[in-house]
Parts: C-alpha cells; sequence; structure tokens
C-alpha cells in the first residue's frame, strides 16, 4: 500500500500542526546527523517554531561554524535554495551572546581578567560573594539536616538499648525466683520418727 502524499501548505489545526512539527524536526536533525558523519560535514541548524521556542542542532559548535561563515562575502553568504537566505544577524546575536556567557563563566573562575577594570573587577567580586554565600547556606542547611538524623539515631538507639536492658532486667528477675522456688522445694525437714527411734533404742539397752 503507498503512503499517501501530503498537499505541502500550512496545516490549520494547531494541534496537527505541533506534532507534524515535532517529527519533521527529529528528523531533519537526524538526517543532518548522517550527513555529518557519512561526509565529515560541519552542520549546524537552528529551528524556531510558532510559538519562538528555539531548537539547535550542530555536529560540533554553533559558534564554530558560525565563525567559519564569518569571512565568507555577501555572495556566498546564500544557501543552495535560492528562496532561502541565512539569518546572519540571529546568528552573530546568539554567537556573541555564547561567547558573552564563556568568558563570564570563565571570569568566575578566576580566568581572563586582564582586561577589566577596576570596576569591573568589584563587581565581578560581588558576584563570587554573593555565589558563596549561598554556597555556604546550601552547606550550612544540608550539615544541620545530617547532624539532626543523627541526633534522631542516636534517640532511637538510646530507646532500643534502654528496652533491652529492662527486658534483661525482667528475665533476670525471673530467673531468680524461680531458683528460689527450687531451692525450697528440694530441702528435706527433719524427721521426728528417726529422733524417736533413737530414743527408743537408747531406752531399751
Amino acid at each position: 500500500m503507498t503512503r499517501q502524499k501530503i498537499e505541502i501548505k500550512k496545516i490549520d489545526n494547531i494541534t496537527a500542526r505541533q506534532v507534524t512539527f515535532s517529527k519533521r524536526r527529529k528528523g531533519l536533525f537526524k538526517k543532518a546527523q548522517e550527513l555529518s558523519t557519512l561526509c565529515d560535514a560541519e552542520i549546524a541548524l537552528m529551528v524556531f517554531s510558532s510559538t519562538g521556542k528555539l531548537f539547535g542542532y550542530a555536529s560540533s559548535s554553533v559558534q564554530l561554524v558560525i565563525e567559519r561563515l564569518g569571512p565568507l562575502s555577501d555572495d556566498t553568504e546564500r544557501l543552495d535554495h535560492p528562496s532561502i537566505e541565512y539569518d546572519r544577524d540571529t546568528f552573530s546575536k546568539l554567537s556573541k551572546e555564547e561567547a558573552n556567557k564563556v568568558q563570564e563563566l570563565r571570569q568566575l573562575k578566576g580566568e581572563e581578567l586582564e582586561g577589566l577594570n577596576t570596576k569591573e573587577l568589584e563587581k565581578l567580586e560581588d558576584q563570587i560573594k554573593r555565589g558563596l554565600s549561598r554556597v555556604v547556606k546550601a552547606k550550612d542547611e544540608m550539615i544541620m539536616k545530617e547532624i539532626n538524623a543523627l541526633k534522631r539515631k542516636g534517640i532511637q538507639l538510646m530507646r532500643e538499648n534502654q528496652r533491652l536492658k529492662q527486658v534483661k532486667n525482667v528475665g533476670e528477675e525471673q530467673g531468680r525466683s524461680s531458683e528460689s522456688t527450687n531451692n525450697g522445694s528440694t530441702s528435706d525437714p527433719p524427721r521426728d520418727d528417726d529422733s524417736s527411734d533413737t530414743s527408743l533404742r537408747l531406752g531399751s539397752v
């Protein structure tokens, strides 16, 4: 049975449109990955949904692919399809934001501080202090939770120990009581008939 050919036009149903977008996007990224693997090509894809959500794929790094495109002239910035043009401003903006975030992260680690002035260093110092205070607070909360857990465990162990002592004391008391009872029952009282027999024998001699 042959697959029915779908007419290429905008899907009016919003739900069906979102489902189709999700399926086609995954298929597009899969084909891009296969093309990159088979042909050793550097590929960068960016897709914006109708709601403005960004989806992307890159064989290495979006920034690296964009940087390779930078030195090219305006004539070579067009893709193979004449009706599709490369949105250089969007890529340039995203590339710059990514570079800024990477540099900011490195500066928070204490790297690449040479080009900063005093005011920028003070701002960076304040950010590190705030971050450190949050880390210390989170660590203190975790330590307190562990201490409280150990205290609860210690209380449970003490109660269990007391219970075992009580059980042991009750067992010892029952053992002593049983022993005294057995001793009283096995001791024979003096017999009167023995003494009478002795007196009778002495009288008859």
